[in-house]
């Protein structure tokens, strides 16, 4: 597959919203209408029986990182570096034969794909032969398993830590055995609020050239959102409108999926979440720790605008497994993993699990077809 013609973008919509749009029908529709027209938009897209789901393992293989981010839980601070906190937990890095370890309980269970991610780990900890000797091994030892891993903000760390062209990065990584690249690390696509929560990682353009470099060499990644916390409304329709300004460039995103902020004891979560001088709406309208119905509201907003990106993914992990159903019939046509290991957002205190078989009773329930698929949304047996 060549860079030039690894994707074919899709026309724009002629009914297109403009962002003006988006946010009219934020504040104007019930969340009745906006599910019915999400909804909509997902059976002309996805008209058949069935209804999809992946059978995964997360495997965080490292938590020491350099970045800020006061809404984790789950990161170490390398010797050296303090970020102030003292409620963190000690750094590790899992050798080749734990991760060994988690694939076979992974494939003894069905499973297929292993979504792997860590923190920005410096050059003293993890060498850069480290990635590419890693994937050299799930490979030669499980060729069947498919690897999701490294989101942006880890690749542009290793960018800048080995001093390596974004490009080149994820050229080694590929030819090592990297498959596709999740979406982790969006947050919100506005570097006011980057600024805020998420110091020390990339800027909205650094994480969007990732996608774009991927993208160019063929390689497929999915594209998140995390919400609710001290972002506005046109900020989280910004951050819809730079994805799909890119997916109209490249046509290289699978999938989109959207969360809400999990405060549980993070920093982020133990303080007042707005400040007045700078998150105030110039209407005056305030947001608010979002909860289940904001995030419906989200996800079917989500799936109207974004008319050029096929898949989105339910929340079942933040939401909990009925609204993760719910979301079936507001925008999403995937439920997501089964989750078999989730160390980030258990570490702010959501610790929602399910098995397949209650994932495809789920499905079930809602009158589809429950039908597993690989990290293309291609059906599998």
């Amino acid at each position: 597959m060549s860079p030039a013609t690894a994707f074919a973008p899709r026309p724009a919509a002629a009914s297109r919203l403009s962002d003006a749009d988006a946010l009219s029908l934020y504040f104007d529709a019930s969340i009745h209408e906006l599910g019915r027209r999400a909804h909509a938009v997902t059976m002309r897209l996805h008209p058949e029986p069935y209804r999809t789901y992946v059978v995964d393992r997360n495997i965080n293989y490292a938590n020491w990182c350099t970045a800020r981010c006061i809404f984790c839980n789950f990161k170490a601070d390398p010797p050296g570096l303090d970020s102030g906190r003292r409620d963190l937990p000690d750094g590790y890095v899992l050798s080749f034969d734990q991760i060994a370890a988690k694939i076979e309980e992974l494939i003894a269970i069905g499973g297929t794909q292993v979504l792997m991610q860590g923190g920005l780990v410096p050059a003293d900890i993890l060498p850069f032969t480290w990635y590419t000797d890693l994937m050299r091994f799930i490979k030669s030892n499980y060729p069947g398993v498919h690897i999701h891993a490294f989101s942006p903000p880890e690749i542009h760390a290793l960018h800048e830590i080995f001093d390596m062209p974004v490009r080149e990065v994820l050229l080694r990584l590929q030819d090592a055995g990297l498959d596709t690249i999740p979406g982790g690390g969006a947050e919100i696509l506005s570097d006011r609020v980057r600024n805020r929560i998420a110091q020390g990682k990339t800027t909205v353009d650094q994480y969007l050239n990732v996608m774009r470099e991927a993208h160019r060499i063929g390689m497929r990644t999915s594209v998140t959102m995390m919400f609710g916390h001290v972002e506005t409304i046109e900020e989280r329709v910004e951050h819809l409108r730079r994805i799909r300004d890119l997916q109209d460039e490249t046509g290289g995103f699978t999938a989109f999926i959207l969360w809400t902020f999990q405060p549980g004891d993070t920093p982020l979560g133990r303080v007042k979440p707005f400040d007045p001088d700078e998150d105030a709406r110039p209407d005056g309208r305030r947001l608010v720790l979002a909860d289940a119905h904001e995030y419906l509201r989200m996800l079917a907003l989500a799936r109207v605008y974004l008319d050029n990106i096929d898949n989105i993914q339910s929340s079942w992990v933040t939401q909990g497994p009925k609204i993760g159903q719910l979301a079936l019939f507001y925008g999403a046509n995937d439920m997501g993993s089964v989750m078999m290991e989730e160390n980030v957002v258990s570490a702010a205190g959501t610790t929602f699990r399910l098995a397949e078989q209650d994932l495809r009773r789920l499905i079930t329930d809602a009158g589809w077809t429950p039908q597993k698929r690989n990290c293309y949304y291609e059906p599998i047996a």
